[in-house]
């Protein structure tokens, strides 16, 4: 994907500041200005990882398709095992499986399985919808301590609105878990128990495996109960050209909620050309144990808390983003936030569950806030509901 030279730019500075923090605790301003001294960051930040996001490989010889194994896709016949033995079927080498256009009913909390080296493509028709269960935790795609998978087109619907329990909040679409080179690209979801997406790590044989190089890719994700998509210890997730919106149920209920919380680290994320809009919490949520989180380039609109929050969550950039009408105000680093660099976004008509989203003015708070005990967050080049804080600079 194309990036102009400013986000390329930016991205640099927020390596460059997660290095200061590794081995010199300094100032983020004076991380700008090595920068300008020198292109060499640090070796593991060293390229634009992103612009090869992951090419999985795929088993080229077997293709499958879902119906040769039972599954009907009529809307009543339960297809989870037929889509299992399609995905069973292919050689130990991978291979594609295809869902055709039809609506299959799937038990997840018996989730479909899927295999290394292996691409599953639905048609832009077909909807898997998830039988209505009473469990806390499910999911209809299961990617475990796998390398190099493709999850493609296709509806997946949860059942949040005939779940027959109260209990729990881990409803999923797809979970990603420990897992290598995974591609999830065109993917609508919706109306999930818990999130739309959930990518984390997991002990596998004695040793913490954090999911690394996914790339979410033209997703929407809408409606669903928790999160439309949550991030756990990880590192080189791309999440891009994708929307999420309208989550309301149980919290935090944000757009994408990056909260690897005392499970492991989660580096090196960058969310990019998204759409977050109608969420009941935040546009983005950001915790601790987090570095190198690059926000750009989207836009957040009509979220009911911020636009971007972070708590006590360090090493962020936010730049070239657009955030409007969001409830509360579009930026807040809070708790002990600390090395951002808030730059060249618009940041207009928030507090709208306080001001009028058509009304010019009011304070700098109105668009953008920090806590007490933040620091090292460097803001300029905003443009804000107050013109006259345009200039304004941290």
């Amino acid at each position: 994907m194309n990036v102009s030279l400013k986000n390329q730019n930016l991205a640099a500075i927020a390596r460059t500041s997660v290095t200061a923090k590794r081995f010199v605790k300094k100032p983020l301003m004076l991380a700008f200005a090595a920068l300008a001294l020198s292109a060499v960051a640090a070796p593991s930040f060293a390229a634009d990882w992103w612009t090869s996001m992951p090419k999985p490989v795929i088993g080229q010889t077997a293709t499958v398709d879902v119906r040769t194994k039972g599954a009907l896709g009529n809307g009543v016949h339960d297809d989870t095992a037929a889509i299992q033995a399609a995905i069973n079927a292919l050689p130990t080498t991978g291979g594609t499986v295809t869902i055709p256009a039809g609506h299959y009913m799937i038990n997840a909390t018996k989730p479909i399985k899927l295999r290394s080296h292996t691409s599953l493509v639905m048609d832009p028709l077909a909807t898997l919808e998830v039988i209505p269960t009473s469990a806390s935790r499910y999911m209809v795609f299961q990617v475990y301590n796998l390398t190099d998978v493709t999850i493609s087109g296709g509806n997946l619907v949860g059942d949040r609105a005939k779940h027959k329990g109260t209990d729990g909040e881990w409803g999923y679409g797809v979970n990603i878990t420990a897992s290598a080179h995974v591609l999830v690209q065109n993917v609508k979801l919706s109306n999930f128990w818990g999130d739309g997406v959930w990518i984390g790590a997991k002990d596998v044989n004695r040793v913490h495996v954090r999911s690394d190089y996914v790339t979410v890719d033209g997703v929407v994700s809408s409606n669903n109960r928790r999160q439309g998509l949550s991030i756990g210890p990880s590192q080189h997730v791309y999440i891009v050209n994708s929307t999420f919106q309208n989550t309301n149920g149980t919290l935090p209920e944000a757009g994408i909620d990056i909260e690897p919380m005392t499970e492991g680290q989660t580096n090196t994320i960058r969310l990019e050309n998204n759409t977050f809009a109608g969420n009941n919490g935040n546009g983005i949520e950001l915790h601790a144990n987090i570095s190198d989180i690059a926000i750009v380039g989207n836009t957040m609109k009509g979220n009911r808390g911020f636009g971007v929050m972070g708590i006590s969550a360090p090493f962020v950039t936010v730049t070239g983003n657009t955030m409007t009408e969001n409830g509360l105000a579009g930026v807040r680093p809070s708790g002990k936030s600390h090395d951002w660099s808030i730059t060249g976004n618009t940041l207009q008509y928030n507090s709208t569950r306080y001001m009028s989203p058509t009304k010019t003015g009011g304070a700098l708070s109105r668009d953008i806030q920090f806590s007490k005990g933040c620091y090292n967050i460097s803001v300029s080049n905003n443009v804000y509901s107050n013109s006259k804080y345009n200039t304004y600079t941290r």
